[in-house]
């Protein structure tokens, strides 16, 4: 597909890699940005002329709120980049785990990317040509010690990119994953040697 003068929806595009999605796709399409920094939102705004959203995605609410909104504005829409997520480092047996991390954790990374899904099919299916890009990591593939809900989350993306692949091979919309190298975000810092070049995969598939 060629991403010229079409409607694309970004996840968490106010840092990272959504960030530096967002200052791309916006100089020839019109960019929808969800997050949760209404001043960083409004600053994009400002910059790119995107048209931003300010959402909650470990709150379901805010995401069917976003989706109607969303879909009364743009009928029509040609790809989907769910990128937003957050990683919470401590292990269940440390001091300092939080319980209440586990939902914030699963509804940001997981819930809410099959429910914006759901919710944005008939809008996308508008189009004559559609994507659903799931932003995914390795660990998804080879889990590491820490962050234990936070790979069973991108561990989940994946068969659920793989299975809605299948779900919708005759259908206009394509599934596919990023799947990123680490790369250097907020999400990152202090987590060893990263990327400086957040846009490029390590495997698209």
């Amino acid at each position: 597909m060629k991403l010229e003068n079409r409607v694309i929806i970004v996840t968490g595009g106010t840092s990272g890699i959504g960030l530096e999605l967002v200052k791309s796709l916006s100089q020839r399409n019109e960019v929808i940005v969800l997050g949760r920094n209404a001043s960083l939102l409004n600053q994009l705004k400002e910059e790119y002329s995107v048209i931003p959203y300010q959402v909650d995605l470990s709150d379901m609410a805010q995401v069917e709120w976003a989706a109607s909104e969303i879909l009364e504005m743009h009928p029509k829409i040609n790809v989907l980049i769910n990128n937003a997520a957050v990683q919470y480092t401590p292990e269940f047996t440390n001091e300092d785990f939080a319980y209440h991390t586990i939902s914030d954790e699963i509804t940001t990374n997981f819930t809410s990317i099959c429910c914006l899904t759901y919710l944005l099919l008939p809008a996308l299916k508008q189009a004559r040509e559609a994507a659903i890009v799931n932003v995914n990591s390795g660990l998804a593939l080879a889990p590491k010690t820490s962050s234990a809900v936070y790979c069973a989350t991108k561990s989940a993306l994946n068969a659920f990119s793989l299975s809605l692949r299948y779900q919708l091979e005759s259908s206009n919309i394509k599934v596919m994953q990023a799947m990123m190298p680490l790369v250097q975000t907020k999400m990152t810092d202090g987590r060893g040697k990263a990327s400086s070049r957040p846009l490029v995969p390590l495997m698209l598939c």
